[in-house]
């Protein structure tokens, strides 16, 4: 199987891009991971809604350029489903026994997603109602599919 998180925006602190080197290393027993960061738009202070939807739109051409026909296309965002690490674990094996190669996670930047993008997906996931910032996400949506595939090995790591 292969992970791929798709990001906008670049990591800029060192204890964020540390935690996520030593999951990438943890994760590369189980599988291949590739993390591809996306160039963000600069949002003006005072954007109308109009300039966001453009600047999401600009984004999500980036990210639709990253993903492949055949992913299965999981993209965090507020509204999604939210999972306990266990059930997020059973999803995972279900993709893969589905025949999919390759899970790729979406990230979207400070504005959050095009809708093109979100129709895009195969499922909608959130990590709750609480606003997190999608670099901090990074470190917490890796640790989660780390610790899913600790619980698929059984590992003590879960408890």
């Amino acid at each position: 199987m292969n992970i791929k998180l798709i990001t906008v925006g670049k990591l800029k602190e060192k204890y964020l891009k540390d935690g996520i080197a030593e999951y990438t290393k943890r994760l590369s027993r189980f599988s291949k991971i590739e993390i591809i960061e996306l160039i963000d738009e600069k949002t003006p202070e005072k954007a109308s809604i109009a300039q966001n939807n453009q600047i999401m739109a600009k984004e999500g051409v980036r990210i639709d350029e990253k993903i492949a026909p055949r992913d299965f296309v999981i993209v965090l965002a507020i509204e999604g489903k939210q999972l306990a690490s266990e059930a997020f674990s059973k999803k995972l094996t279900e993709v893969t026994v589905s025949g999919y190669s390759t899970i790729t996670f979406v990230i979207g930047g400070s504005l959050g997603l095009d809708p093109l993008i979100k129709k895009r997906a195969n499922m909608t996931m959130s990590f709750g109602l609480l606003t997190l910032p999608h670099q901090l996400m990074r470190l917490v949506l890796i640790e989660q599919i780390y610790r899913a595939f600790m619980i698929q090995q059984g590992s003590p790591y879960h408890k």
